[in-house]
């Protein structure tokens, strides 16, 4: 056709070649009819063989799932290219399913002069690229284009943990009673139900206040010689704990490990449906990760903890080789860790006997925030509760043996110390209730740069083990202290999430650093400033979640950051900590080294490459937004 140069010249990314380069081109076109409806490309399958260049018609593009539904389908029309990321950065093979509309017309640059069209003009080529590596953050895109290449030798049954929904298991009818009822008879309910979990009611309104095990009645009852003509309300154990019946398989599996319960009631339009018990599903899933944290939780000494946690890089490699998400293996190897730390505690109170005073033992940093890696180290302090004058120093004594005595066990297993030092056995970290109001109280009121990126660890703590009010008493004390004028505070938490930049060059390259004889940059500094922009943001909206995730979702919610920012931020995030994760297990596994967060990038695949840089230029956004919102200025 005549017009072809100057229809060239209104298709990206031709509009950025020079017009006597689009005259070369136009010889190496082939235009192509389809007078019929028909399938062009199948997803990953077919190979691509040119750049097709849509003259009039269409192009309905699409993924199929398992079950066969177009998943994200977009339509290519007149004036649009198709093929370039799938030639460039899919092995020349079609990303997506494509069907041609009737009556499409088509021009055809054939692949090699298309390939040499990207290397001699880099803003051709990066066009391509960089639409992928903005598409690669949409959670959706990502699921269907990453290769998923299990091991041969697998013993996670990740698929249907991972996918399963509650509504799918069979919950357990409810079986309950007034909490008046005498405690043999709701055995005697027990028994003809066949359950070993009844919940206890209150008499008034029928709601469930508690509930009753066989080890209830063992424990409470048996050991104590307790009258069985009792009314069972006496010995109803509580929290109760649900959990929605639309959350997934593993989220119910990890609230039992995290709450220490055994029954987790089902909820349904803010109705509890039934109950799940904890055998019943590890049996169900017996070769799951969770078997392992039972196993974790039955271990006998610390020879064998420290056996079990030397198990875990490989768990962690075998869950990102099926796709699961970092996030949910971040939650795997916290949990484990939480499991180990909170066996030690319970020994060590063993060895020393019980403890002066309540307290609780709290985690910090990337522990704090469930986000652990493997190449994790202790980060935790007590807060123990207020004493007369004359039992302070018998009470701090006390806590300081037991930390000491914690910290070292945790260390011989393989959670190593704290180079920072920010753990309980350093007297810093021990104090009474009183005391720690008052640090927080001078780390807010009293801010500079320095003490802000010293301190701002303890803004991610999380109670792992003893008496919870202390730890919701430090938390209404924070929030009140958040409610004040804090603008110094909250200046200096920013500046500190612009601390580090992302090591993206001015041509849109990843800067690196020498480490030995390798160029790299580091993971963790990448990540870091997403984990404080988000921190910032939930202290100063009074959200004492500490998960990044869960921080983020919160924000969301309450219309701080909006639907697209909330995605690119956590996709950017858990893309990051994937790779980080990924690349610690095969240090470990395959290298037989210390794992590190530092990577070359020229080990990365191009895929990789472009995705790592659309997530720097999304950091780089969010940190500008900190800039305004928190600093004033750019």
């Amino acid at each position: 056709m005549d017009n072809r140069l100057a229809f060239l010249r209104t298709v990206a990314p031709f509009n950025l070649l020079p017009d006597d380069v689009l005259e070369g081109v136009l010889g190496l076109l082939e235009e192509v009819q389809h007078p019929r409806e028909t399938l062009l490309y199948q997803q990953d399958t077919s190979k691509v063989r040119s750049l097709d260049i849509i003259v009039e018609g269409g192009y309905e593009t699409f993924f199929f799932d398992s079950e066969q539904h177009k998943r994200l389908p977009e339509v290519y029309g007149p004036g649009t290219c198709y093929g370039g990321m799938s030639i460039l950065l899919n092995k020349k093979r079609s990303l997506r399913t494509v069907m041609v509309q009737k009556g499409t017309r088509v021009l055809r640059l054939p692949r090699r002069d298309f390939r040499a069209l990207c290397q001699a003009y880099k803003p051709f080529f990066h066009y391509f690229t960089a639409r992928y590596g903005e598409r690669m953050l949409n959670e959706e895109f990502a699921h269907f284009v990453k290769p998923v290449n299990p091991p041969e030798q697998n013993f996670l049954v990740a698929d249907q943990l991972f996918s399963r929904r509650i509504s799918t298991l069979e919950a357990r009818e409810l079986v309950t009673c007034p909490a008046g009822e005498p405690i043999f008879e709701a055995a005697r309910r027990m028994a003809a139900a066949k359950v070993s979990c009844l919940f206890v009611t209150d008499a008034a309104t029928g709601a469930i206040r508690g509930y009753c095990t066989d080890i209830t009645l063992r424990d409470s009852v048996i050991a104590r010689c307790l009258d069985a003509r009792r009314p069972v309300g006496e010995v109803a154990a509580t929290p109760l704990v649900s959990i929605s019946r639309e959350a997934f398989v593993y989220e119910a599996i990890l609230r039992m490990f995290q709450t220490k319960t055994r029954y987790l009631l089902v909820e349904q339009d803010g109705e509890y449906v039934g109950f799940l018990s904890r055998n019943k599903l590890l049996s169900d899933l017996a070769q799951s990760p969770f078997m392992f944290i039972q196993a974790v939780k039955l271990a006998q000494g610390t020879r064998e903890l420290k056996r079990r946690w030397e198990m875990v890089p490989d768990i962690v490699n075998q869950l990102l080789s099926r796709g699961v998400k970092a996030d949910i293996v971040n939650q795997v190897i916290s949990t484990v860790a939480d499991t180990i730390a909170l066996k030690v505690i319970e020994n060590v109170l063993a060895e020393l006997g019980p403890a002066p005073a309540k307290f609780v033992f709290m985690v910090l940093g990337s522990e704090g925030r469930k986000e652990q890696t493997l190449l994790t180290d202790q980060d935790n302090a007590i807060i123990y509760e207020d004493k007369a004058n004359e039992q302070r120093e018998l009470v701090r004594e006390y806590f300081l043996r037991f930390a000491t005595a914690v910290s070292d066990q945790l260390n011989h297993i393989g959670l190593h110390f704290c180079s920072g030092g920010f753990m309980a056995k350093n007297p810093k970290w021990t104090h009474s209730l009183s005391h720690w109001k008052r640090n927080y109280q001078q780390w807010m009121s009293e801010s500079n740069p320095e003490m802000v990126m010293q301190f701002a660890t303890f803004f991610d703590c999380r109670y792992l083990y003893g008496e919870a009010s202390l730890m919701h008493e430090l938390q209404d004390f924070l929030s009140q202290e958040l409610g004040q004028p804090l603008e110094r505070f909250l200046f200096f938490m920013a500046k500190n999430a612009l601390q580090y930049e992302p090591p993206l060059t001015f041509f849109r390259n990843i800067r690196t650093f020498a480490q030995g004889d390798q160029q790299v940059f580091d993971l963790k500094k990448t990540m870091a400033p997403i984990v404080d922009l988000v921190r910032v943001y939930a202290l100063k909206n009074q959200i004492f979640l500490t998960n990044t995730g869960e921080r983020l979702a919160q924000l969301r919610e309450r219309g701080v950051f909006t639907e697209k920012e909330y995605q690119e931020l956590l996709q950017a995030y858990y893309y990051l900590m994937g790779m980080r994760l990924q690349k610690q297990a095969r240090q470990i596994i395959n290298d037989r080294t210390t794992p590190s967060n530092y990577i070359d990038p020229t080990t990365l695949t191009q895929v990789e490459q472009v995705t790592l840089k659309e997530i720097f230029k999304v950091i780089s956004d969010f940190q500008l937004k900190i800039k305004v919102s928190f600093t004033k200025s750019l």
